[in-house]
């Protein structure tokens, strides 16, 4: 289909790759990978015919055709959404259009005329090839792919113009996966997505009917979309197969063996140093030397490219708070008539790593600015615990940043403590290096000013951490600094993000807004997907109630008849490993904290604060009662994995 054949290109001075091979077949499901800078984006576009090679070929077979998507920069105008999307069928249209004219012509002419049988193989001809492209369900197509990526009903008859730059690359992506092109390149395609369109993304890849090549820094979302890795290392290609993960495992090996190969040679060299050394001035050993001298000569030296240095930064870790950082009791919000949450009730404790998920506009975003105290509630009440300090980041907290301070003294200035190289470290993570540390904040864009206020929160951290979207904007090598600085938060942290890896890593409970409503579940994303697929059956209280602790009340539902055991994925296999490790160490410290509430009960303080601490116990109850559900259903599901292996 595709072919680099001893490709090379050049950004300014700088080699990007060289003698590049890569045979791109019909069914390529690829990920390219590589660090900052390495040409990742310039090769797709080379790929896409954007840009040309400096060096080599690319050879494409006739008639092939591509389908790119940029990171952003796209915009339309000029159609409604529909109809945007509905013209990439133009040419069927046309098809529909001359079928049409020719049923009619047929109606009228002479059955036995020449003009009848020629019209009726145009119209046969023109027929099939429309049903071979399923032209008579164009509209069901073009609905199904705007719903789900995420467009409702009303959004169709919108004007695309109408629409923000993240938007406009829904459409954009709409609009290629409606063409279905031999190859579809895409940038970054969940840059601008959520989590259900994200999971509709990777259902919808997975049944694609052609090759696909992507850039990702979605962890999770490479795992279950591809099988092949193509790496931009050392200024060459470098391939694995399998998945991310497996590319990774695959990687350390390879790097092992090139160790072990580069630290024998090195030995094998000193040896023949060593000998010539020794006996270059003595005639006896002159053949010797020589023959040394010229298997030295002809020796190709292994080189072992310096590899991005880990970086693992530790928050300078803050005042315990209280037990309870956060009660919510009876909590509504509106604006104007629309009511975005009503009669809201949940408790957030000390040490909680809570994901807040749902649909665009239920309401996550809102409520993370009434837990940091930036909005108020329209009623019921909101109450802070026992010395909770709150530090809250914003889509947009570039805003709040001094444009006229410098990186490197802004950040200095926050954390007094850390030494200059540290700083450094951590702002090179966010991708800010060399003298981009010295740049005034004004001129950085939006995205690196959002990077650099998240780098900013790490060095002095408050013991209640409220991140709304903190992974946008952020490589895979942030991401993972990020996620180990806030595994080892000794802090309560609420936080909102698309990244599907960075939830199931973090988070012990999700909140789902839906509806006006909180519900709550625990575990991570992927439990809360397993119980909402129907893993376990959810009971909700009435919405005059609305204790949302008291919300998943989990029953497992057995049939008399044992069915056959469901194989499952390695990737969801050390998932529930990992949850049955999680669930085994938190059912004994909710145990303790029932034991605590109580002792607790025992001493009178109030008539409220009896109140408060019944509803808490009920409340730890029904967690251990569902703990304990979840460690049997996982033990069970765990032991018949390994049975059946």
């Amino acid at each position: 289909m595709l072919q680099l054949a001893d490709a090379g290109k050049r950004f300014g001075p700088k080699l990007l790759f060289e003698h590049a091979n890569w045979l791109i077949t019909a069914g390529e499901r690829t990920a390219l990978v590589g660090a900052n800078g390495t040409g990742k984006s310039t090769l797709l576009k080379t790929l896409a015919a954007l840009d040309s090679l400096d060096y080599g070929n690319l050879q494409r077979t006739r008639g092939m055709s591509i389908g790119y998507l940029p990171q952003d920069g796209l915009s339309l105008s000029g159609r409604t959404v529909f109809d945007e999307c509905l013209s990439v069928f133009d040419e069927l249209r046309s098809i529909e259009q001359e079928l049409e004219t020719l049923a009619a012509s047929l109606a009228e002419l002479d059955p036995d005329s020449g003009a009848y049988g020629t019209a009726a193989e145009r119209y046969s001809n023109l027929s099939a090839r429309f049903h071979a492209h399923d032209g008579y369900a164009l509209d069901a197509q073009v609905g199904a792919v705007l719903a789900g990526l995420g467009f409702s009903k009303e959004d169709w008859a919108r004007r695309t113009e109408e629409f923000s730059g993240g938007w406009q690359m829904r459409i954009a992506l709409s609009k290629l996966l409606l063409q279905k092109p031999n190859l579809l390149l895409l940038d970054e395609p969940t840059n601008h997505l959520d989590l259900e369109t994200r999971n509709w993304l990777e259902e919808y890849l997975r049944g694609y009917p052609n090759g696909y090549i992507l850039i990702s820094h979605d962890r999770y979302f490479l795992d279950v979309t591809v099988n092949k890795i193509v790496e931009i290392w050392n200024k060459g290609l470098h391939f694995y197969s399998g998945n991310y993960e497996k590319y990774l495992q695959q990687k350390e090996e390879r790097r092992t063996q090139l160790e072990a190969a580069y630290r024998n040679q090195r030995e094998h060299i000193e040896h023949l140093e060593a000998f010539i050394s020794r006996f270059r001035y003595q005639a006896t050993k002159a053949k010797q030397v020589q023959s040394r001298i010229k298997e030295l000569e002809k020796i190709e030296r292994i080189e072992i490219p310096q590899e991005e240095q880990a970086i693992h930064f530790t928050f300078p870790q803050p005042p315990a708070s209280g037990r309870t950082v956060v009660e919510v009791s009876n909590l509504s919000k509106s604006y104007g008539e629309k009511q975005v949450l009503r009669n809201v009730s949940f408790t957030i404790e000390r040490g909680d790593r809570i994901a807040l998920v749902g649909a665009n506009g239920a309401g996550k975003s809102t409520l993370i600015r009434m837990l940091s105290a930036l909005e108020g509630p329209t009623s019921g009440v909101l109450r802070l615990g026992h010395n909770v300090l709150p530090d809250y980041f914003a889509q947009d907290q570039y805003k709040v940043l001094d444009p006229g301070a410098r990186m490197l003294e802004d950040i200095g200035r926050i954390a007094q403590r850390v030494p200059e190289t540290d700083l450094r470290s951590l702002l090179g993570c966010f991708l800010f290096s060399g003298d981009d540390v010295f740049k005034p904040l004004g001129v950085l864009s939006g995205g690196e000013r959002n990077r650099y206020a998240l780098a900013r929160i790490l060095v002095s951290p408050a013991n209640f951490l409220l991140l709304d979207e903190p992974t946008n904007h952020l490589d895979l090598r942030a991401k993972d600094v990020l996620l180990d600085a806030v595994n080892k938060f000794t802090g309560t942290v609420i936080f909102v993000s698309h990244d599907r890896y960075f939830i199931d890593r973090l988070a012990t409970r999700v909140f789902e807004v839906e509806g006006g409503h909180v519900h709550v579940f625990p575990g991570n994303y992927e439990d809360y997907l397993w119980r909402k697929e129907g893993g376990a059956v959810t009971t909700t209280a009435a919405p005059a109630v609305a204790v949302v602790e008291e919300t998943p009340a989990a029953v497992v539902i057995q049939t008399a008849e044992k069915e056959k055991v469901r194989r499952v994925n390695p990737i969801r296999l050390r998932q529930m490993q990992e949850r049955l490790a999680f669930v085994e160490e938190e059912i004994p410290r909710v145990e303790a904290s029932i034991v605590e509430t109580e002792h607790s009960l025992g001493i009178f303080v109030s008539v409220e604060e009896t109140e408060r601490l019944s509803r808490l116990l009920e409340s730890l109850r029904e967690q251990h009662g569902l703990l304990t559900t979840d460690w049997e259903e996982l033990m069970l599901q765990v032991e018949e994995q390994q049975v059946s292996s």
